[in-house]
């Protein structure tokens, strides 16, 4: 007898930022656990790539072109995503910006800090603000796993903006998590670590930061997108049904050392 815990099969997941790095990650694994998938993101090339990969995974897979700080896009791609599919059952708000990290906070300007804001909390806010009033609707339960940053929690130089998004967002998975309990809607945080993603390929180029920070994970390398495969098919899966309001780090041991 096989445990089927797991098995995502006839439920939908949407993706923010799903064309690439910790997003695609998600995608790749709970389209591989039979979940229909529909990624979003604003690259059209990295969509284009990203969806044949997925669909060579499971074909019901789909791609849409979203700027999620736009509460127009965000509203009409959800909409698209429930025609298609009919329903909504996981939400993973992964679409996120770093900004700048090389202005002393003092020097940094309003654009310097909205521009960050705009996608990585507000965004996040009007794509939960969509995935629950489905939800709800649909009335059996669902998942909402939103990606934080070890910022959230660790002091970050020059990238206030950016923390202090990473710092509501778990704010508001908490709010949510209670709320949401009585319509069995779980909702947690994965606070990822140093991960090979574009996002971080600047730092990842710098040897002095590279040389710094390894010595500091104990698991001595950077993660890959598809070390977090397995948190999002658990936290999507009936396994996971009394499991709500945790912060989940998955980073090679990075904040304890």
């Amino acid at each position: 007898m096989t445990y089927d815990g797991f098995d995502l099969t006839g439920k939908t997941a949407v993706i923010t930022g799903g064309n690439s790095g910790i997003g695609l990650g998600f995608a790749r694994a709970v389209a591989a656990a039979g979940a229909d998938v529909s990624i979003w993101g604003t690259n059209p090339d990295k969509n284009a790539v990203a969806i044949t990969e997925l669909q060579a995974i499971n074909p019901s897979a789909s791609v849409i072109q979203c700027d999620v700080s736009s509460e127009e896009q965000v509203e009409e791609s959800m909409a698209a995503v429930i025609e298609r599919y009919g329903r909504i059952d996981a939400c993973f708000p992964n679409a996120g910006v770093g900004g700048s990290n090389t202005k002393p906070f003092h020097e940094h300007s309003n654009e310097d800090w909205f521009s960050v804001i705009d996608v990585n909390l507000h965004g996040v806010f009007f794509t939960l603000r969509a995935a629950t009033r489905q939800m709800v609707a649909q009335g059996e339960g669902g998942t909402l796993a939103l990606t934080s940053s070890g910022t959230a929690i660790q002091g970050s130089p020059k990238g206030q903006a950016y923390a202090s998004t990473k710092g509501a967002m778990i704010a508001m998975m908490m709010g949510l998590s209670v709320e949401m309990a009585r319509y069995k809607i779980t909702a947690n945080a994965i606070i990822p670590g140093w991960v090979e993603t574009a996002m971080t390929e600047g730092a990842f180029g710098y040897q002095k930061f590279v040389d710094n920070v390894i010595p500091r994970i104990p698991m001595r390398r950077w993660g890959q997108p598809d070390d977090f495969g397995a948190i999002a098919v658990y936290l999507m899966s009936d396994a996971s049904r009394w499991h709500t309001g945790d912060v989940i780090k998955i980073d090679g041991g990075f904040s304890i050392f």
